[in-house]
């Protein structure tokens, strides 16, 4: 890829990041207390704790999105 090309994802996520639950990108599945209580229920993307702090893995938030996704019958 030269200098003036740009990657193109097809993913939100990156795959090879770790997001921290602070991270504004989380904001775009749903609220961080939202998360807080899924993480509580043990529902919604994987998650691994470092201590105090929650993060969450670029793949498992994709293949969590991927596995959501409803495919609809567009007119066009």
């Amino acid at each position: 890829m030269t200098g003036d090309q740009v990657e193109v994802r097809k993913e939100p996520f990156n795959p090879e990041h770790y997001y921290d639950d602070a991270d504004a990108e989380l904001d775009l599945i749903t609220s961080r207390s939202m998360r807080a209580q899924w993480r509580y229920q043990r529902v919604g993307p994987k998650f691994v704790k470092f201590g105090r702090r929650v993060k969450y893995h670029g793949a498992d938030l994709n293949a969590w999105i991927q596995k959501r996704t409803v495919q609809t019958n567009e007119l066009a």
